[in-house]
């Protein structure tokens, strides 16, 4: 069935109203959680987009796009970028392109807005899947997570602190 499945046209396009349901069901939300879901996805239409795949009128996994604007720089008053977010594909459809033709459409939107990156935060599992479609570690993207018994990071003690400092002064040249 899988090969069969390769033969299949698969259809990539922005979601539309009518595809709430099918977003919420790959996320798990529930009937009693769509309305809701429904208002957060009209609420950030203008930051995130969503893209269905779509294969014989069933949506069969999406993708989305968060798109941002840096803080104007380097000469430049725009500045945006993206973040995949969230791709999902059914289990009986991973492995036969679904996933690759909703990351080309994605990048595709990325390039029309002229972004300037696009990052993506991947479990284990799918790091190869995003090498394999252009992605690639990054020696400067760097990550802060919460730590500690409540969840809240620890401040910075003053050798942190001096330290940070001259790494921010460095960078600028200073």
């Amino acid at each position: 069935m899988i090969g069969s499945l390769r033969l299949r046209r698969v259809i990539v396009r922005q979601a539309s109203e009518e595809d709430v349901a099918a977003l919420a069901e790959l996320r798990d939300i529930g009937a009693g959680g769509l309305a809701a879901y429904a208002g957060w996805i009209a609420s950030h239409a203008g930051t995130h987009l969503p893209f269905v795949a779509d294969i014989d009128g069933r949506v069969v996994g999406s993708a989305w796009l968060h798109v941002a604007e840096r803080v104007p720089g380097n000469g430049s008053m725009e500045r945006w970028y993206g973040d995949v977010q969230s791709v999902m594909v059914r289990e009986e459809y991973r492995g036969t392109g679904v996933g690759r033709a909703l990351m080309e459409a994605i990048l595709d939107e990325a390039r029309t807005r002229g972004l300037l990156h696009v990052t993506v935060h991947s479990g284990r599992r799918a790091v190869d899947f995003y090498l394999r479609t252009g992605f690639s570690h990054h020696r400067q993207l760097l990550l802060w997570e919460p730590v500690g018994a409540q969840g809240v990071q620890q401040p910075l003690d003053a050798d942190d602190a001096d330290v940070a400092a001259r790494v921010v002064d460095a960078e600028q040249g200073m």
